[in-house]
């Protein structure tokens, strides 16, 4: 075997990458817990830091989709709104089909230097999961438990303290509340056609509570809404495993910025509007699976440094101690040592694997399966 052929071997591969990335994750989660006393003296302050510190982890994530699996990531979109990416806030709509969607989400985020101060609309229980859950919990990010009578008090206050953010943020959010998948387009479709909407082919029918809610608490503080439709060339199916197994996927993504004054300030107007885009966002997919590409303009924008040389970094500090532990145990001859070694690493590598199984379609959430159900009772 050549040295290329097994340095990307998935056991080197998911040892070498599970190790960096949930090491580094934790012991920038512990620097955040310490930044917590700067609340009180410095908000601001806080959150810049909170920024960089969250873009050590996250960062590594899009490393892996663009240097190590090397995908390519193609935007499509009008050349006049280009300039002012990365420049503004704004309120990111993603369609929600594929298991690696919020990942090409960051991508988009990193072309443009937002990633470390990027925010999202999660659910509750994400918020508990190690070293990404935690670091969200750092960056202020919007949680919800899915049940709107209760997540609406909470999900407006989290937004208005947004308004005073210091830094340039993208809010990002899946407005179907959920991955796309055919029991649950069956059953969204259903609701739509019980509530007299157009039926979408592609889409869920969006969740537009949450988007009306978070349009009216970031109004004069978003710019614009960046309504972002993703595809993958040749029916690519792409996946998180697949990326960490050094697998080149080809993404489409088409965005169009749409100044927020063009979104209606009425919280009913506001949701007709949405239901409009997502039919919009429908034809646009079907002209994508006919002609293989978007009415805009092909750009790629430039791949960023950054990534790889923080992923680099933490490579340099971690691996030494790691190897300098192994050749120590080696040498000791202890079997018991060397299997205690083996136990925690067979461990992250399976915590690892259980992180990338929540991305995993078949395995996702069944919200919009019974939850639909119920509301057609």
């Amino acid at each position: 075997m050549d040295i290329v052929g097994f340095l990307k071997s998935q056991f080197i591969c998911h040892l070498l990458i599970c190790y960096i990335f949930i090491v580094s994750g934790l012991i920038i989660n512990f620097i955040q817990l310490f930044t917590l006393i700067l609340w009180p003296i410095n908000k601001q302050l806080f959150r810049r830091i909170n920024c960089r510190l969250a873009y050590c982890i996250s960062s590594q994530m899009v490393m892996l989709l663009e240097w190590w699996s090397g995908t390519d990531c193609t935007l499509y979109t009008d050349p006049q709104s280009y300039p002012k990416y990365g420049k503004e806030n704004a309120i990111v709509i993603l369609n929600h089909n594929f298991e690696i969607d919020f990942l090409c989400g960051w991508n988009f985020c990193e072309r443009f230097g937002v990633l470390g101060s990027a925010k999202v609309l999660a659910k509750k229980e994400l918020s508990y999961m190690p070293i990404i859950g935690w670091m969200w919990y750092f960056l202020e990010i919007v949680f919800c438990k899915r049940k709107w009578e209760e997540d609406r008090k909470t999900v407006m206050q989290k937004l208005l303290n947004l308004r005073d953010y210091p830094e340039n943020f993208w809010f990002l959010i899946h407005c179907e509340g959920t991955r796309f998948t055919e029991q649950k387009h069956q059953i969204s479709m259903q609701v739509a056609e019980a509530k007299g909407l157009p039926k979408l082919k592609y889409h869920l029918l969006p969740r537009t509570k949450g988007f009306a809610v978070t349009v009216q608490c970031l109004r004069n503080v978003v710019s614009a809404v960046y309504d972002s439709t993703l595809n993958f060339r040749n029916n690519e199916n792409p996946t998180l495993l697949g990326v960490l197994n050094g697998k080149k996927y080809h993404a489409d993504l088409y965005v169009r910025r749409i100044p927020l004054e063009e979104v209606p300030e009425d919280e009913q107007e506001c949701s007709n509007w949405l239901h409009k885009l997502y039919q919009e966002k429908d034809a646009f997919q079907e002209e994508y699976y006919r002609t293989g590409t978007y009415p805009a303009v092909p750009i790629v924008p430039p791949r960023r440094p950054w990534t790889l040389l923080n992923w680099l970094f933490w490579a340099l500090l971690l691996l030494y101690p790691l190897f300098k532990l192994l050749i120590n145990m080696i040498n000791s001859g202890s079997s018991l040592t060397l299997a205690s070694f083996a136990f925690v690493i067979v461990m992250a590598s399976v915590g690892v694997r259980w992180m990338i199984g929540v991305t995993e379609i078949n395995r996702g959430s069944t919200y919009g399966n019974n939850d639909n159900k119920q509301k057609r009772k």
